[in-house]
């Protein structure tokens, strides 16, 4: 019987999903050193994935709570940009179906650009609905930011088509036609509310990245509109923009 080059056997192993898998049992027989370290990053490989859809399982357990009651059109609900000195804060909901799984689903905060990108385009395409909603820096100076990402929410919510069952929210209470729980930290908690804190946080990034084209002085495209050193020097040389929160300290010291 010819014997399998560590190419061939690699290509094999990325395909092998069980321990029990009979492939696999003949590989384990093969005790050249390459084999072996294979063999190694496959049981890595595969402890990796069941940690992940471990978790994601933890963070289904308030739609499936809700489900079992039956709720059927469950929308997770977030916001992002409450504290940064420029740009809008965006709030976006999400009704995922009820077989929905991706792997490494998180609060968008842990994620890393990339990351949150493949992650949006996956949730935007398999989503039964989604909607994005912001509120400029004029009208969060006008009601304050408080009341300004409570009306992004709404607005996000609003927009969904089909209209939800139920709404799972990131720590805020909001009133609306439809039953809600409120979870503190819930982008960390809830598959439905890590999906919209994805959503609104890769819309908003886009959005800054296009300002700053504008605004170049700012750096908008790197601290997103955050108060970073850079950009409080920036705003102390060259005043402030159209994008600027004027109620926000230290940006009003420099109107």
């Amino acid at each position: 019987m010819k014997v399998q080059t560590i190419v061939e056997i690699e290509r094999q192993l990325e395909n092998i999903k069980a321990e029990n898998d009979p492939l696999l049992l003949h590989i384990l027989q093969d005790e050249r050193k390459g084999v072996q370290q294979l063999l190694q990053k496959w049981h890595k490989k595969m402890a990796e994935e069941k940690r992940l859809k471990e978790k994601f399982n933890d963070m289904n357990v308030f739609e499936e709570k809700w489900r079992s009651q039956g709720f059927e059109l469950i929308a997770g609900v977030d916001e992002v940009g409450r504290g940064p000195l420029a740009g809008p804060v965006v709030a976006a909901a999400v009704i995922l179906p009820k077989n929905f799984f991706l792997a490494g689903l998180d609060d968008s905060k842990k994620l890393s650009e990339k990351k949150r990108q493949e992650f949006d385009k996956i949730i935007r395409n398999e989503a039964l609905a989604y909607s994005v909603s912001m509120i400029d820096a004029p009208e969060i100076d006008a009601v304050n930011i408080y009341e300004a990402t409570k009306k992004a929410m709404k607005a996000a919510i609003a927009s969904l088509n089909p209209k939800p069952d139920l709404l799972l929210i990131d720590a805020m209470k909001l009133e609306t036609p439809y039953p809600a729980e409120s979870i503190i930290k819930g982008d960390a908690k809830s598959i439905s509310i890590a999906a919209a804190s994805i959503v609104a946080k890769t819309a908003r990034d886009e959005l800054m990245k296009e300002i700053s084209l504008s605004y170049p002085a700012y750096g908008f495209q790197q601290n997103m509109g955050y108060g970073t050193k850079e950009h409080i020097q920036a705003i102390k040389q060259n005043g402030i923009s159209p994008y600027h929160r004027k109620s926000f300290a230290p940006v009003k010291d420099y109107i």
